[in-house]
């Protein structure tokens, strides 16, 4: 096989000699004495089989051959640049792709933000967002299909780290003319008896509908639930065509629907909240990740709902 024969030093070689039209010239260009590179073009002759230099008195031209193995050179050479060049770029976190993922109300509010400065920092590094639920993002992190996920009421795993992005206050979405709609706040009790729109609940302990049903729970409260969606786009929808109450996280506010309002949701201490995390396997040295978590450093110091 020629690639196990030829490698790149000697493509230069030719390359060089052929632009400079003389052995001589190319020898200037390369550093390297005439009977040493004279060598190196012999050697690939000898290799192909063919003549690829016509000597002539003052200086070489490629036979036919020989042109055609110079345009092949060239790109290859091209090639070999680039290709050092980007990995150069990968490595430094200027270029390359990162994989996202979300779930939820996340996507509404906070994620788009922190993708918007990560984008100004790393103007080159394609975001893609992958929509996936608790359980699939951990597997995708194991698996190595996405780099970093955003949910809500994270466990321990192995060999992946977490961080709480954003303490979320908690909301409830209600039809404008509900008898509630006027509060300024209302309490988990409020909502006794009142169609509840939920979400699945969640394979192991944990997540927003787990949650909420132990709060009820802790009231001695069975919800009535009337409907069960899987996000909180649906669940908003069903707001607006009356089907009940849904109770969701400050960031669904940016659902502007039709007829549906929001009232916070409060406890005996203060306002009841969520956290958000973000999830990343454990000693995952990458330029991206570290711009990735700076960027949600920085927007999460700004005033939640502030900074679009």
């Amino acid at each position: 096989m020629f690639a196990n024969r030829i490698d790149i030093r000697h493509l230069r070689y030719f390359v060089e000699t052929v632009r400079h039209g003389s052995i001589r010239g190319a020898s200037q260009e390369l550093h390297l004495s005439q009977p040493p590179l004279t060598r190196q073009i012999q050697y690939l002759e000898e290799v192909l089989g063919v003549s690829l230099l016509v000597r002539k008195r003052h200086g070489v031209e490629p036979t036919a051959a020989g042109q055609a193995l110079y345009t092949e050179a060239v790109n290859i050479l091209n090639l070999v640049e680039q290709a050092c060049a980007t990995t150069q770029l990968i490595g430094q976190g200027a270029l390359g792709r990162l994989d996202v993922g979300v779930f939820g109300s996340a996507v509404l509010d906070i994620v788009p933000r922190i993708v918007l400065d990560f984008r100004k920092r790393y103007p080159n590094v394609e975001v893609i967002l992958h929509n996936m639920d608790r359980d699939t993002q951990v597997k995708a992190l194991q698996e190595r299909r996405i780099a970093i996920g955003f949910n809500r009421f994270f466990l321990e795993y192995p060999g992946l780290q977490w961080e709480t992005v954003v303490h979320e206050p908690m909301i409830i979405a209600m039809p404008r003319n509900h008898r509630l709609a006027g509060r300024a706040s209302i309490a988990l009790s409020d909502l006794a008896g009142e169609p509840m729109i939920f979400y699945p609940r969640a394979s192991q302990s944990g997540g927003f509908s787990n949650f909420l049903l132990r709060a009820f729970h802790d009231l001695n409260i069975e919800p009535n639930v009337v409907q069960t969606v899987d996000d909180v786009v649906t669940a908003v929808a069903f707001v607006s065509s009356g089907v009940g109450l849904a109770a969701a996280v400050e960031s669904a506010r940016t659902l502007q629907l039709p007829d549906v309002v929001y009232v916070p949701l409060a406890e005996d201490d203060g306002p009841a909240a969520f956290d958000l995390c973000m999830i990343y396997r454990s000693g995952d040295e990458s330029p991206l990740i570290d711009g990735f978590r700076q960027a949600v450093k920085t927007v999460t110091e700004r005033p939640f709902g502030h900074g679009r």
